[in-house]
Parts: C-alpha cells; structure tokens; sequence
C-alpha cells in the first residue's frame, strides 16, 4: 500500500466518521430533548466529541505535511501522533467521564422516558449512518493488513499511524454504544423502570474509558519515540550485510517519525582495503537500496566504526 494510497484512505475514512457523527449527533439531541433518555444524552455527546475528534484528526494530518523549516529541520510529521494523543484524551474527558456520570445521576434521580419513538428513530439513524463510516474505516484498514498479517490487535499496534485505528475504533464504539443504548432504553420502557438507562449510560461511558486507554496508550508510545518495525529493521540490516563492502552492522538505530517518515542510523564496519571515494560511492549505494525497501527511510545516516565500537549487547 503506497503512501498516497494510504493517505487518501484516511482523508476517506476521516471525511465518512465526521459526516456521519454530525448527522446522528443532531438526531441524538433531538431525541434526548423529546424523551429525556440519559443514554440518549449520552450517545448525542459521544457523537459531538466524535466529530470534533475526527476534526483534529484531519487538522493533525494537515499539519503534519508542512515543509521543513530551520527550526524543525525534520519536519512535522510527529504532529499526527501529538494530534492523536490529544483525541485519546478528549474522549476520555467529554465522552467517557461525562457519560458514567450522568448514568449515575439517572440511576440517583431515575426520571420516565418520554416519547419512545424518538429515541428508536435515532437510534436507526445512528446504527445506518455508524455503520457506513465504520465500512469505510474498515475497508482502508484491510488493505494496511495486506502487508501486515497476524492478529488485529497485532495490526493495530503495528500500524504507525494512529489516525486509522482511532477512526476505527470510535466507529466500533459508535455503534457498540448505540446497540448498548437500544437494551437500556427498551428494557426502561418495557419494565417502567429508569434504572436501565442510566445503567447503559455507564456501560457506554465504560466502553469510551476502555478505548480510550488504548489509543492513548499507543499514541503516547509513537509520540516518545518508536523503533521501525522488526520486518522493516531486518530488511535494512540485511541491505547493508548484502553490501560487498560491508564486512558487518554494528549498529542499528531507528526511530519512526512519522507514518510515512523513518530516521535510520547505521553503523558499519566497510572493508580496510576499501579508499574514501570507495567508501562514499558504497553509502551512496546503500542509502539508495535501503529507500528502495522502505520507503519511508526518509532520512539516513550512514558512519563507518571498527570492531571496537561495537556496543555491549553486539558483542
């Protein structure tokens, strides 16, 4: 999956997530304002945050594309993942502390549902509309698992750009939370008993917490700094040990700064036999076949060592 690719299934899957959480955001208020649903308060909150967050999600991506400058001679591609942190946090503070709050409030002052029908048609909406974004955001994540097998939790901590997982996961909680509110708010009408509200208020709060945790785990993770992939590391050490003027690899150093931006540092230890232009025509050799590779090794730096600067661990 080429990076432009990859790039235009984000925008796609950030476009379909704020679209559809306007549009179930106005018709959860509304729902709220004829029944009195907590849950429904609940889920119309959660989709507010949602688009807000898919809007720094977007803000983050284009930001992330600036040129170089003097003072950030690297670029700003770190922002995606400053972006992502901060959505982490957002919901957690305006969707799951809000909404176990209010469960809890509902559950202290249980007041009846109004006007039931509201709620369902809002909640039809909101699985539709849910459902279509969560597509989206799954069809580009299917074709990131092309190149990356294993388990989905694999894929999703693999990945180094924590825009997609986030959309895909708010998508999934989305609609976990509108299945979540459909038993309490009909469990609530059936049996009269307002408890069941707010009690699905809380399960959906206890959703927001657990997503949460997660994305701002990773994106922290990627935020502080974070190797390439194993593949991708041994796809580089084994271009310089291919090298004939290689004799070994005594060091490998890499750090991911962004989805589409890798910092690679090589230690090499180059034949003794080998003159200066013999050694510069080799770096230039293999700068050129280590992009071929991976190309996102946006920046490499390649320094000769002997046998004696090998660290600790190599020996």
């Amino acid at each position: 999956m080429s990076a432009t690719s990859h790039h235009e299934g984000v925008v796609k899957a950030l476009i379909a997530g704020i679209v559809a959480n306007l549009a179930i955001g106005v018709a959860k208020f509304v729902a709220f304002l004829f029944s009195g649903s907590a849950a429904m308060l609940a889920e119309a909150l959660h989709s507010v945050a949602d688009s807000s967050n898919q809007g720094l999600l977007a803000l983050g991506l284009k930001r992330s594309q600036r040129l170089p400058t003097e003072t950030h001679p690297f670029g700003f591609a770190k922002e995606r993942y400053f972006w992502s942190f901060l959505v982490a946090l957002i919901i957690f503070a305006l969707g799951a502390v809000f909404a176990i709050y209010e469960g809890v409030h509902k559950i202290s002052h249980p007041t009846p549902i109004q006007n039931p029908g509201w709620v369902y048609f809002a909640l039809a909406v909101g699985i539709v509309f849910e459902s279509f974004a969560l597509r989206v955001a799954w069809r580009e994540f299917r074709e990131f698992r092309e190149t990356n097998p294993g388990s989905l939790l694999e894929g999703l901590r693999a990945t180094k750009d924590p825009t997609l997982p986030t959309v895909l996961f708010e998508d999934s909680a989305a609609i976990v939370g509108l299945l979540v509110a459909l038993v309490g708010v009909t469990v609530t009408v059936v049996t009269g008993d307002a408890t069941y509200d707010g009690v699905a208020s809380i399960i959906i709060g206890l959703v927001l917490l657990g997503v949460s945790w997660f994305l701002a785990v990773e994106s922290f993770s990627l935020l502080v700094g974070e190797a390439a992939l194993p593949v991708e590391q041994s796809a580089i050490r084994e271009v310089a040990e291919s090298d004939p003027a290689v004799v070994s690899v005594l060091e490998l150093l890499t750090l991911q700064r962004g989805p589409d931006s890798l910092l690679v540092a090589l230690t090499l230890e180059f034949a003794d036999d080998l003159v200066t232009g013999q050694i510069e025509t080799a770096v230039c050799r293999l700068e050129s076949a280590i992009k071929a590779r991976i190309p996102t090794a946006t920046h490499i730096f390649i320094e000769t060592g002997s046998i004696s600067s090998r660290s600790p661990e190599d020996a």
